[in-house]
């Protein structure tokens, strides 16, 4: 019972600042009054006979509360379900307040429907840059960390910051870092002058085959490309994202787009920009370093290659990815949600098995002190001032032009300054609405029916007609395996996978001769239907 009458002020708060009313907790027993005992007349003992004791007097008792006072409820997956559920019972025992964990599927696409329906939870876990499109939609609602606030990274809070005001609670980060081969080098380049240098040695000596490799274009390219003064979206003095100042033709980006044509031609970097290709060269010795993220860990290991981390050649800085707990606007038990957050979460024991169930560095610094893991810590200082993936629904209109310019440079068909500027206005284009109503099925079988390359939402060539409320469209396609998914209004802002679930996981199909395909999609389940031959 020791913060039953805090618990009373919080709901009474909340229910001033929510228009809510507060369920009735079941009245406490009376307390039990002592009992009276009265002496009895009684003669005055005789020396020897010992004197009466007065029977002791009992404490009053109260009877514990049989039901709760509230109820919180969070979404989770089932990883870190496992952890916060023990956490439960002691909220419970201290707040009278009962928690249900439940495990929740696509939970940010879930909780803008349930949210607003009064259906949803009043805490649940997103990275943050879904919660920029959250907070534009009024479902979040600040979270103050009171005394613990100097407790986290100080730019994992800066990612859940938005007009100034924070909206989610972080607990890991995420980002790429530099990889380098101890066998064929004493320690990481400093500069890229530095690592084409050696590389070239390397090279030179048959000790590898590529001085150097990307595993994308984008992504996974972006520490190259921030070295250089490279952006993608400019941001202003209270660190919002600004969706018309757009970096990707900017000069900095330019001018990391010189320096991979530069090492195309020199034969110094593959041509080959696959994920798994790349990997696989640096784990078998026929690349010296790579550029990788924590979730290559395990096969890097198993490959028995060995490595260490370092930051980036010249400062480069990858993009940075924050998992926080977030709290529903809507909820009616906002300062509870907080409570069981601060007081309860952020503590070291529970964030630090959280670090160990997603192998991703801590957000709260108490945990991230116990991390006696060198590969992490080294992660976490590559990612030490690393840009915020921006937190913007605009963002879905970047990644294919801007992989397309960059595959044209790379392949030699176009030079840097024309590839990166046309990309630049195709952006602006998409996020102006020239592609709006537009439906598209971008996939790994885009350039065998006319794009220009694959995954492409915005390739004219592919786009879906409608008939009779439904989206069609058949194509000529060559015998072999392939994966698609379907994009809104030329971009990857809005998507659909397996099941009609935004963002989900691709559909894969395959033909075992050329033949024809025909693509349906149905706009009010967004499930795609594949009629092969």
């Amino acid at each position: 019972m020791k913060k039953r009458f805090v618990l009373f002020a919080i709901l009474m708060i909340a229910s001033l600042m929510l228009g809510a009313c507060k369920p009735k907790a079941k009245p406490e027993a009376p307390a039990v009054e002592a009992p009276v005992v009265e002496e009895p007349a009684v003669e005055k003992p005789a020396a020897e006979e010992p004197a009466k004791e007065e029977p002791a007097k009992e404490e009053p008792v109260v009877a514990p509360p049989s039901t709760p006072d509230a109820t919180l409820r969070i979404w989770a997956d089932d990883t870190r379900s496992a952890i916060l559920a023990p956490l439960a019972d002691a909220f419970l025992a201290e707040y009278n307040v009962k928690v249900i964990i439940e495990e929740v599927a696509n939970i940010r696409d879930q909780f803008i429907i349930a949210a607003p329906a009064g259906e949803g939870p009043d805490i649940t876990i997103v990275p943050h840059d879904q919660a920029g499109q959250l907070v534009a939609s009024g479902l979040l609602a600040p979270i103050d960390l009171g005394s613990k606030a100097g407790d986290f990274v100080d730019f994992t809070i800066d990612a859940f910051t938005f007009d100034g005001q924070l909206y989610g609670m972080p607990y890991a980060s995420e980002n790429l870092a530099f990889f380098y081969n101890k066998d064929l080098v004493d320690a990481a380049p400093e500069t890229w002058d530095e690592l084409v240098v050696k590389g070239m040695e390397l090279q030179d000596a048959g000790k590898v085959d590529w001085g150097f490799v990307l595993s994308g274009t984008t992504y996974d390219a972006f520490p190259l490309m921030t070295s250089q003064g490279a952006y993608v979206f400019g941001r202003d003095s209270a660190g919002n994202w600004l969706p018309n100042d757009i970096g990707i033709g900017g000069e900095g980006m330019i001018k990391a787009g010189k320096l991979m044509q530069e090492w195309i031609e020199l034969e110094f970097m593959s041509p080959n920009t696959d994920w798994d290709t790349a990997h696989a060269l640096f784990e078998t010795g026929e690349v010296p370093w790579l550029m990788a993220g924590p979730w290559a860990l395990d096969r890097i290991r198993a490959a028995g290659v060995p490595y260490a981390i370092s930051d980036f050649p010249d400062g480069g800085l990858p993009f940075l990815g924050v998992q926080g707990f977030i709290v529903n606007a809507l909820s009616e038990n906002q300062l509870l949600a907080q409570a069981f957050l601060t007081e309860f979460v952020a503590t070291k024991d529970v964030m630090y098995q959280l670090y160990e169930a997603g192998n991703r560095p801590p957000a709260y610094i108490p945990a991230l002190e116990l991390v006696d893991d060198e590969d992490m810590n080294a992660f976490g200082s590559a990612g030490t001032g690393a840009m915020p993936m921006p937190a913007l629904a605009e963002m879905g209109s970047v990644w294919g032009a801007w992989n397309d310019a960059i595959t044209l440079i790379i392949q030699g068909e176009m030079s840097p300054e024309d590839a990166l500027t046309n990309a630049q206005h195709q952006i602006e284009e998409l996020i102006g609405g020239a592609l709006a109503g537009m439906v598209n099925v971008p996939g790994s079988w885009q350039a065998a029916a006319g794009c220009p390359g694959d995954w492409q939402p915005d390739c004219e060539a592919t786009a879906l007609k409608e008939v009779d409320g439904l989206y069609v469209g058949t194509f000529n396609l060559p015998a072999g395996s392939y994966e698609v998914k379907v994009a809104l209004d030329g971009s990857w802002g809005v998507n659909f996978g397996v099941d009609g679930i935004a963002d989900g996981d691709n559909y894969q199909f395959e033909l075992a001769a050329d033949g024809e395909v025909t693509f349906i999609y149905d706009p009010d389940t967004h499930l795609l239907e594949i009629k092969l031959p």
